[in-house]
């Protein structure tokens, strides 16, 4: 086993990623640029967080966390397009954006034990 499947932040971000990837192509007829970027988005979380646990030291580990947290923040942007546009309804909004919540919260509890820096 890889140290990253043994974090519970792995399992939650694996879970949302197969949830978008399987909402995605269970609705093909979403627009083609926004699913391209909500997949690239989400799957650039899973990941970031994957190779961040393979860095050796605080600095490398937190660079790629927090390229994780970025590729969060783009899906939350990107499903808020989304629903304005239509293409995504509330309720599904809703389910995506409370995990994407969940694993930034996460992602900045790890990215801030290995800086020290309680501000980040």
């Amino acid at each position: 086993m890889f140290d990253f499947e043994k974090l519970e932040v792995y399992q939650v971000t694996k879970t949302q990623n197969i949830d978008v990837l399987k909402f995605l192509y269970q609705h093909p007829g979403l627009n083609s640029d926004f699913a391209a970027q909500w997949k690239d988005a989400s799957m650039g979380t899973v990941i970031n967080l994957a190779e961040s646990t393979a860095r050796m030291t605080h600095p490398e580990k937190k660079h790629f966390l927090t390229i994780a947290r970025g590729n969060i923040n783009s899906c939350v942007a990107l499903m808020e397009l989304g629903k304005e546009m239509e293409w995504l309804d509330q309720a599904t909004f809703e389910q995506f954006y409370g995990r994407y919540e969940q694993m930034s919260k996460m992602m900045l509890g790890m990215i801030r034990s290995f800086s020290g820096d309680a501000k980040v």
